[in-house]
């Protein structure tokens, strides 16, 4: 007889005796249901969603599925009512044949986070298999002499039920010869045995026709019959008997075809041919048993034939008939029970209980991804499963019930640095040699909005050209963004701002969606030279995430204005100049000065006069850059009394801007230079002079000392701060600042921000020249001295000039002469 074990029913037995734990804070305690078996398909089992607490809507969202361990899916989730139910027709003795206990084991996972319950259901046993014998009929042949009390055991049914509905108990059909007894094996198995009452007599009756019923405990009973005929033979009164009724053996599964298991031995106390015995097997073996082992008649050699499998059946039992060749032919039994150890020789397996959720980069340590079962079909420490990952993975194994496991995140992870992970899982099982398999888990690593756009640069400099046509791009500005999809979207805006009190934004324009900026008007430099515009960058995840950058636009001067002259003051107004000059003026005599100022700056405010028309060419000349209108002879008696000049002034821009003015002269007798007066009212003798200028000394020696004094401590306070912070100091050296002390420059020092420019004031429309030295302490490599507005048309009040560079490590000086295009006069 053969007992058939399968693996899976002892895994869902231990399963069924293990103690209950938790696998981490999100496995709960399991629930156990209890059903017949056969039920008919969507037959209610539970109402899962009150058991674990859900509510209808989390089944939905949270995607619950039920995962069985057996393999089949045998039930499913009304998701609208929250009820497991049956899935299919649930055969007790096909998933667990004999056990006494039969359990599936079930995983119901829900996600959104990631939970695993444990559910069981236990499969109740219910009567719908009779006893059965595999012989439907047997044939025993008995000698007349044979001795009363000799017994045969006969076939054992089987049914395929458990507990109650088991076989209980076997009948034998009333005859006066034969009666039945039961034998209990040592596994509780029992055997019906047929024992000899009366001795038989073959004249009387030469054949007996009894009938085997096997009666189970199931309400109502069921049977199964074999019909049993007794031949009585005459003579051969012995009956061949085996040394040892039980042979035990153990053989590995992994032996070999052609190995000799056990040998049977059985002697007879006839001689002759009735002492004869040829061994076989008992008719009523199984032919998976005859494909596996074969027995050698004459020998009672008993060999391996076919491969064993423990997985499959851990023990065969063969039942061994001697018979002799007398006449009538006897019968001697025994059983072989062959007892297969098992081998290391299956892998283990890693099932996976859910698929791996996408994780968000932000999950904290201990997230769970997925949920894995490891298998073993081997049994003891062949079957004990251990898993293990590559050193340095972000990920950890957390095990929980049996050989179920939670892969989670062990560290923080960064999807800008690793997107996805496959994460290979070893499985190794206890054996000697140890087996093990590999798995590759894929896990994608979701985005969260962590990083915010970052600009190419930190600040950029643009250059636009003064009068401009409105529209075109003044610059585009590009920000990356590391994250992905939405959270790496990356939309411009220009941060409110005022631009001489008005807001940036009407000035400028840019496209949120490229970052290129647009002029809106057009500029002009002498109005607005430079000026600021914060671009943001910003994400489009949740939060979103921003940043900043500083656009300076610098506008460039072109050359839009003609010179403009201040003096004379009437020319200024657009009337003619008159001016005088005595006939007796000598050669290089100063008659007037012309001064004109361009509101450009740079070559385009480099300014040239030049005497376009004369009535007398050969009589004046005009100062290529003072603009200084003298004679270049003597006037004589022939020259007219009233000439008149056209004084042409340009610029040094491209194109050449001009003007013109007219200067009309009239020539006069007896008229006296200014100087002459002077110098001969000067040569007149004075009572007084001598006191008068002592007086001057004294107040002259005063003066000079203070001054001296006031320059000293100036001086040392000046070398001070230098030091000490980032100051800047100028000085004017100009030819009349001895005769004018009104001319002095005011100046004012802007640092804020990352332009600096000083800003000069003051100066006299007259001076003939001015020069500019400006001091920056140790602070930088380099520094540039840019001039960016002229003198103003009308007063020549503003020089202003922009630094834009880094302090100098040393003190630098830089040193800057202008040419004022005006004579003092």
């Amino acid at each position: 007889m053969t007992k058939r074990i399968r693996h899976r029913d002892w895994r869902w037995l231990a399963l069924w005796w293990h103690h209950f734990f938790a696998l981490w804070s999100t496995i709960d305690g399991q629930t156990r249901y209890s059903i017949p078996e056969e039920l008919k398909k969507g037959s209610v089992v539970g109402n899962l969603a009150k058991d674990l607490g859900l509510g209808l809507s989390d089944m939905f969202d949270r995607k619950l599925r039920v995962a069985s361990e057996a393999g089949k899916q045998y039930f499913s989730v009304d998701a609208g009512k929250g009820e497991l139910v049956v899935n299919d027709r649930i055969d007790r003795e096909a998933l667990c044949g004999q056990s006494a206990s039969c359990v599936l084991p079930l995983q119901v996972v829900i996600e959104n986070p990631l939970h695993l319950y444990r559910i069981e259901v236990e499969i109740r046993d219910v009567n719908d298999n009779a006893p059965k014998f595999l012989s439907k009929e047997k044939h025993l042949k008995i000698a007349e002499l044979t001795a009363v009390g000799a017994r045969y055991p006969l076939e054992t049914a089987q049914d395929l039920d458990v507990g109650s509905n088991s076989l209980k108990s076997y009948s034998l059909s009333k005859d006066e010869c034969f009666s039945l007894k039961i034998k209990e094996l040592a596994n509780g198995r029992k055997v019906p045995e047929l024992v000899l009452e009366k001795t038989l007599d073959r004249e009387k009756q030469g054949i007996h026709q009894l009938l085997l019923t096997a009666l189970d405990g199931g309400n109502p009973v069921k049977t199964g019959t074999s019909k049993i005929t007794v031949t009585v033979l005459d003579n051969n009164d012995n009956v061949p008997v085996f040394k040892k009724p039980l042979y035990k053996i153990t053989v590995p599964e992994s032996s070999q075809s052609g190995l000799m298991l056990a040998k049977v031995e059985a002697t007879d106390q006839d001689e002759g041919v009735n002492g004869e015995i040829e061994y076989s097997f008992a008719d009523h073996t199984p032919e998976i048993l005859r494909s596996i082992f074969q027995i050698n008649s004459a020998t009672g050699e008993i060999f391996l034939k076919g491969k064993l499998d423990y997985e499959n059946f851990a023990t065969h039992e063969l039942d061994i008939s001697a018979k002799d060749k007398g006449i009538p032919e006897m019968e001697g039994h025994c059983r072989v029970q062959v007892e297969v150890i098992d081998i290391n020789d299956n892998a283990p397996e890693i099932v996976l209980t859910s698929q791996p959720s996408p994780v968000p980069e932000d999950a904290p340590s201990g997230t769970v991804v997925a949920l894995l079962t490891a298998r073993d079909l081997d049994s003891g420490d062949n079957g004990k499963v251990t898993l293990g990952l590559p050193k340095g993975s972000p990920f950890k194994l957390k095990p929980s019930f049996s050989d179920n496991y939670a892969l989670v995140t062990g560290r923080n992870l960064d999807r800008e640095t690793f997107s996805e992970y496959n994460i290979e899982i070893t499985a190794t099982d206890s054996g000697s040699p140890s087996l093990s398999s590999k798995k590759t888990i894929n896990v994608t690593v979701t985005d969260v909005n962590d990083n915010p756009p970052v600009f190419s640069q930190p600040s950029y400099d643009v250059y636009l050209k003064e009068n401009g046509v409105p529209g075109p791009i003044l610059y585009s500005v590009s920000a990356s963004d590391l994250d992905f999809g939405e959270n790496a979207k990356v939309s411009y805006s220009i941060l409110d701002s005022k631009v001489q009190d008005v807001s940036v934004s009407s000035y400028v324009y840019i496209n949120s969606d490229n970052g290129s900026i647009y002029s809106m008007h057009s500029f002009d430099y002498e109005k607005l030279k430079v000026f600021q515009i914060q671009v943001q960058a910003k994400d489009q995840g949740s939060p979103s995430l921003s940043s900043n950058a500083t656009v300076h636009v610098f506008i460039l001067d072109q050359n839009d204005n003609a010179p403009a002259v201040i003096y004379p003051s009437s020319a200024a107004m657009g009337s003619l100049s008159h001016q005088r000059m005595p006939r007796s003026a000598k050669a290089g005599h100063l008659v007037t000065k012309v001064t004109a100022v361009d509101a450009d700056s740079g070559h385009n405010a480099w300014i040239s006069y030049r005497l376009a028309e004369a009535t007398d060419a050969s009589l004046f000349t005009v100062s290529l850059y003072t603009g200084e209108v003298r004679t270049k002879r003597a006037v004589s008696e022939q020259d007219d009394s009233s000439q008149r000049l056209l004084i042409e002034i340009k610029d040094d821009g491209e194109p050449i801007q001009s003007s013109t003015v007219t200067v009309s002269i009239i020539l006069e007798d007896g008229l006296h230079e200014p100087i002459l007066d002077l110098r001969h009212k000067a040569a007149e003798p004075s009572k007084k002079t001598g006191r008068i200028t002592l007086y001057l000394i004294l107040s002259l020696a005063s003066v000079s000392v203070l001054s001296l004094l006031t320059f000293l401590i100036l001086a040392v306070k000046c070398i001070r701060n230098s030091r000490s912070s980032n100051t800047c100091c100028m000085r004017r050296t100009d030819s009349d600042d001895y005769k004018n002390p009104n001319r002095n420059l005011q100046i004012q020092l802007n640092t804020d921000g990352p332009i600096k420019y000083v800003e000069v004031l003051g100066g006299d429309m007259l001076s003939q020249s001015q020069s500019f030295r400006s001091c920056m302490s140790p602070m930088s490599e380099y520094s540039d001295f840019t001039l960016i507005k002229p003198s103003s048309t009308t007063d020549f009040k503003e020089v202003i000039s922009v630094l834009d560079a880094s302090l100098p490590d040393s003190t630098w000086t830089f040193e800057s002469q202008q040419v004022s295009h005006a004579n003092r006069f």
